[in-house]
């Protein structure tokens, strides 16, 4: 006589995939979100494309909105090391001509994650705080070189993130649909920053084209 094997009750039992760390978990979601924004993330996605039941996650997260600060915070610091990058070595309109240029490459190459950077702090000393602030930090180096007096640098370091940003979520959303070269644009934003910065550190406005 046979046995029957014993089935389980309706329910797939799902292992926790080896190696899993609140890192790669994280790292899934960035990439969900930065395919798919960040409304399609849930945790029964997340774990389904991480091969584990749900409640796995929560050794690693506190839930979905923990988990989307966490994206948050890798979305920031992944632009603030585009940022870094693209400016170490440079200074005065060449740092900012290659800030800018990362920074709206940035917003193109990760459509998703980009609006998560523009998320505000959840309060001082968080990891996303600490990030932003990194950001500003960054910014605020690359302009030494237009010798900005500090009780300045703040209106310097807006100025140049509300040009940047505003002329980056346009473009991503197709937003210049006119019959004009956007580089161009680009390039005249960029003008356009240099002698307002210069202004700032008190330079001669016709300096900053010499």
């Amino acid at each position: 006589m046979l046995r029957r094997g014993r089935r389980g009750r309706g329910k797939e039992n799902k292992m926790p995939r080896a190696g899993l760390s609140t890192e790669r978990v994280v790292e899934r979601a960035a990439q969900i979100v930065d395919e798919h924004g960040l409304e399609s993330l849930s945790l029964s996605r997340l774990a389904a494309d991480l091969g584990v039941a749900p409640p796995s996650l929560y050794k690693h997260v506190g839930g979905l909105g923990d988990l989307a600060e966490r994206v948050s915070v890798r979305a920031i610091s992944d632009l603030a090391d585009a940022l870094a990058a693209s400016v170490m070595g440079r200074a005065g309109r060449e740092a900012l001509e290659a800030l800018a240029r990362a920074y709206r490459s940035f917003a193109h190459a990760h459509p998703g994650l980009y609006p998560l950077t523009q998320m505000p702090a959840a309060g001082e000393g968080s990891l996303h705080s600490d990030q932003a602030q990194r950001t500003v930090d960054i910014v605020a180096a690359s302009l030494a070189g237009y010798r900005i007096p500090d009780e300045r640098i703040v209106d310097a370091v807006r100025i140049i993130r509300a040009a940047l940003h505003g002329f980056a979520d346009i473009e991503v959303h197709g937003g210049f649909a006119m019959d004009a070269p956007i580089d161009v644009s680009f390039a005249m934003l960029v003008d356009s920053l240099d002698v307002a910065l210069a202004a700032l550190g008190g330079q001669q406005v016709d300096a900053a084209y010499q």
